[in-house]
């Protein structure tokens, strides 16, 4: 697929440099993305044998397989839900360059959808997603389009105060319409399964099966579509897709209205698993950060793998420091990724 933010860049028709310049233009594409994809190899083999190594310690440590396979799959259930979150996070920063701390808090207003349609209206949860999907795009565009399109190209401390104070809008919004008290929504059927003598709800996995099909459908929009092509042309260069024709406010709203769904659709997957209140959203915002940090800002792709890993993390974490936060474990990874690869496991992504 030709990359249209290139055409910017190529000598002018009716010249005899244009079959020069060819050859080398396709050695200087080839040869780096030969080179990317074994270093991805590389950095997944490493993953995995860190990952064996945790495992085999927290055997070690427990001395029952019965509860390290239990957080196994706790952690990959969960995992996958941190990575459908932090898809959306990094995805925005990716096109708009925008740390948005509201993120949290849109996932927040999706749980109080999925109470509203469940409590008012009798549906199955997962049902919600029909409607807060839909919801969260359209109020992500609006969004955009009237409080963040003035903040794209400001200094990073204007995007900050703006989306902290966008979350702090919504959750002080949440609160007076909903009320301090805790909420919860019930899963019906939500039975144990038996897997490897270590027991998964069927909320848990649902949530985990549904939030790893909607991380393909946004990958192949990504990768498959003129709007996939479109956001991954102005992500690396929004100038030379001005020159193609992309119109990049469109993009810089359809991208963030896009997150914002994201966002939503995982505050549907979690609500039957958490104890709703206004904030909830705030620590999935946490960890969608240290995901987004791990896999690579901007990759979309890394943030899903980096989700599996913190969801791993946090609960063998258990195991290791018992009594402890599971988010203890989560930030000590989260300062060695700082310390020994900023840039993220898998680097920066559009």
């Amino acid at each position: 697929m030709t990359d249209p933010t290139k055409a910017h860049g190529s000598p002018a028709p009716g010249g005899g440099a244009v079959a020069t310049e060819d050859p080398p233009e396709t050695t200087m594409v080839t040869t780096p993305s030969g080179g990317r994809a074994r270093a991805v190899l590389v950095r997944v083999g490493i993953v995995l044998a860190v990952a064996a190594v945790a495992l085999g310690l927290a055997y070690w440590r427990t001395g029952n397989e019965v509860v390290v396979t239990q957080a196994v799959l706790t952690g990959l259930m969960i995992g996958g839900v941190y990575g459908l979150v932090a898809m959306g996070l990094t995805l925005i920063f990716g096109v708009l360059d925008i740390v948005n701390f509201a993120h949290g808090a849109f996932l927040a207003v999706a749980l109080y959808i999925t109470v509203v349609m469940v409590g008012r209206f009798g549906v199955h949860p997962y049902l919600a997603l029909l409607v807060s999907v839909p919801l969260m795009f359209l109020l992500g565009a609006a969004v955009q389009r009237f409080v963040l399109a003035g903040a794209i190209g400001k200094p990073l401390e204007n995007q900050l105060l703006i989306t902290l104070g966008l979350a702090l809008l919504i959750d002080n919004g949440l609160l007076l319409f909903f009320g301090p008290n805790p909420q919860s929504v019930g899963l019906p059927g939500d039975t144990g399964i038996d897997v490897f003598g270590a027991v998964v709800t069927v909320g848990r996995l649902l949530a985990f099966a549904v939030a790893l099909v909607l991380a393909g459908l946004l990958y192949l929009l990504l990768q498959r579509t003129r709007l996939g092509t479109a956001i991954r042309a102005v992500a690396a260069n929004d100038t030379g897709a001005q020159m193609v024709g992309i119109d990049t406010r469109r993009i810089y709203m359809a991208t963030f209205a896009i997150g914002t769904a994201v966002a939503g659709a995982a505050g549907v997957l979690v609500a039957p698993l958490v104890t709703i209140e206004p904030t909830t959203g705030e620590l999935f915002n946490i960890v969608a950060f240290v995901v987004v940090v791990l896999g690579g800002m901007g990759n979309v792709v890394g943030a899903l793998v980096g989700g599996l890993l913190i969801g791993l993390t946090e609960q063998l974490g258990a195991l290791y420091l018992p009594g402890q936060s599971p988010l203890l474990s989560v930030f000590i990874v989260f300062v060695l990724v700082l310390f020994l690869r900023p840039q993220g496991l898998f680097g920066r992504k559009a």
